[in-house]
């Protein structure tokens, strides 16, 4: 049914790259964080500056993690350490969580500018999921998950949502474990083993591969198909609609 094994009742998706196209907005938002702060700690230690990529740094570091996963995983990769501090420090702090707040303030300015847009054939796949009587979830690590699918105009299409919010509430750990996963399960009342999960991150098929689900989709939007199947996706679509004529 729809591309998906038989046994499988359940559709647990990510959000950004995989329904909507904010991928773009957050990895932009990223760059835009990391530069400033790798500008001035270079200046401050006499090293080069060497920019965040858009391309590897992105999808090895921080694509598809939770905000502070992220600006944790990426600095050290660069060998920077910096305090954790706590989740209401402010964009300017010297930490963890200040870099992820500055980050998510640029986020929050484009979805207000209007900068959230579907992918159709997702749109198309959730309908037709819908039609069909799959169960359906999303599970982002973004905190601003219920806003973004409120602009998008697809909350209504979906029946429960994991998101940042959610795994600080439940202290789940983010991908690339396998727990926000496990938590949409069981909030569809589905196994793991019946349910598909759609992911267009590393991390994200990481996760859906620890966590023994029916079968883990790759959405390969940037030609990552290699990476995507490396790191335990069944299959890789370009675009969802492909499952459709499956």
């Amino acid at each position: 049914m729809l591309g998906l094994p038989p046994h499988v009742t359940a559709c647990l998706f990510d959000l950004d790259g995989v329904l909507t196209q904010t991928a773009l907005v957050h990895n932009a938002a990223w760059k835009q964080t990391f530069d400033a702060f790798l500008r001035d700690w270079s200046a401050d230690h006499g090293q080069e500056f060497v920019p965040f990529d858009e391309g590897t740094d992105y999808h090895r570091y921080v694509d598809g993690r939770q905000r502070a996963d992220g600006v944790r995983t990426f600095l050290a990769s660069r060998g920077i350490t910096l305090p954790e501090g706590t989740p209401d420090d402010g964009p300017d702090a010297a930490t963890v969580n200040g870099l992820g707040n500055r980050k998510n303030l640029l986020v929050l300015q484009k979805i207000k500018e209007g900068a959230v847009q579907v992918y159709p054939g997702s749109v198309d796949y959730l309908n037709a999921a819908r039609s069909a009587g799959l169960r359906r979830a999303v599970v982002s690590a973004s905190a601003n998950c219920k806003d973004v699918l409120e602009a998008a105009g697809i909350a209504d299409l979906l029946e429960a949502r994991v998101d940042g919010v959610t795994a600080r509430e439940h202290q789940l750990p983010g991908k690339p474990a396998p727990d926000t996963f496990q938590y949409a399960a069981k909030l569809l009342d589905t196994p793991p083993e019946h349910c598909a999960v759609f992911e267009d991150a590393q991390a994200g098929v990481a996760a859906g591969r620890a966590g023994g689900f029916g079968i883990v989709v790759g959405v390969d939007r940037v030609g990552q198909a290699q990476a995507l199947l490396d790191h335990g996706a069944d299959i890789v679509v370009q675009d969802l609609s492909e499952l459709l004529t499956r």
